[in-house]
C-alpha cells in the first residue's frame, strides 16, 4: 500500500501545504478496548489542545470545497472537541484516536484487505458509492460533486477529506493488516507529523509486538 496512495493533481493545486504519512501495520492482532488503551485516550485528552492551529487549517480547507466545517467538522477536531469523554472502540482505534488527540492531527485508519486497488485522494464526481448504515440497515449515500474524498476502486472510503469513514474499510476486531492516513496542512510541522508516526507504530507494537510496520510520507518536503 505504501506506493499505491495517490493524492489527485486537483487537491494538491487547492491545498500545495498538504501531506499525509502512510503507515502500514501487517499482522494486527486487536482486540476490544482495555485498561491501557483506555489509559492512551485519558492521557491524550490531557494533552489536548482545541484551539491548535492545525484545526483552524482544516477549517479553511473543508470551506475551500463547499464544506460546512460547523455543520461536519474534520475529524480532529470533533475529537478534541469530545476528549474527555472518548467511547473505547477497539485496541487499535483507541491507539490512532489518542495519537489524534495528543497531536492535533487528523488520522483514519483502515482494513487493508478490504481495500480495493490504490487509496487516492481526489475531487468526487458525485456519483460515487460510500457505504454507511442508516437507521440500523446498510445504505449507499453519495458524496457531493467537487467534494474532496479518499477513495478506492469500489466507492469512497472517506468523505470530506476525514470527515466520516465507510463501513466496508473500517477497522475492526477481525482486522489483521491496516493501514493509516496521518494528514496535515501548514503550519503545523512536519517533524510533528512524523513524530506521531513514530508514537502510532510504538502503540500497535505494544498491542502485537509482532506486526511489521512501514511508513512513506507523501509531500511536505
Amino acid at each position: 500500500m505504501l506506493d499505491r496512495v495517490v493524492v489527485d493533481e486537483a487537491v494538491r493545486e487547492m491545498r500545495p501545504d498538504f501531506a499525509v504519512l502512510v503507515v502500514v501495520a501487517e499482522g494486527l492482532v486487536n482486540g476490544p478496548g482495555d485498561e491501557e488503551s483506555e489509559r492512551w485516550l485519558a492521557d491524550a485528552a490531557g494533552r489536548a489542545v482545541p484551539d491548535d492551529p492545525h484545526v483552524e487549517a482544516w477549517r479553511a480547507a473543508y470551506r475551500a470545497f463547499g464544506a460546512k466545517p460547523k455543520r461536519t467538522r474534520p475529524s480532529v477536531e470533533a475529537l478534541l472537541r469530545r476528549a474527555d469523554a472518548l467511547p473505547s472502540v477497539n485496541r487499535v482505534v483507541d491507539a490512532y484516536n489518542a495519537v489524534s488527540v495528543e497531536y492535533a492531527l487528523p488520522i483514519g485508519g483502515e482494513d487493508l484487505d478490504a481495500y480495493r486497488g490504490a487509496a487516492r485522494l481526489v475531487r468526487a464526481t458525485g456519483e460515487e458509492p460510500f457505504d454507511v448504515i442508516a437507521g440500523g440497515e446498510p445504505a449507499v449515500e453519495h458524496p457531493d460533486p467537487g467534494e474532496v474524498v479518499w477513495r478506492d476502486d469500489a466507492g469512497v472510503t472517506c468523505r470530506r477529506w476525514n470527515w466520516r469513514q465507510c463501513v466496508r474499510t473500517r477497522l475492526t476486531e477481525t482486522t489483521k493488516n491496516g493501514f493509516f492516513l496521518l494528514e496535515r496542512l501548514e503550519p503545523y510541522p512536519v517533524d510533528r507529523l512524523l513524530e506521531a508516526g513514530d508514537k502510532l507504530a510504538e502503540r500497535l507494537r505494544a498491542i502485537a509486538p509482532d506486526v511489521r510496520v512501514e511508513s512513506r510520507l507523501i509531500g511536505g518536503r
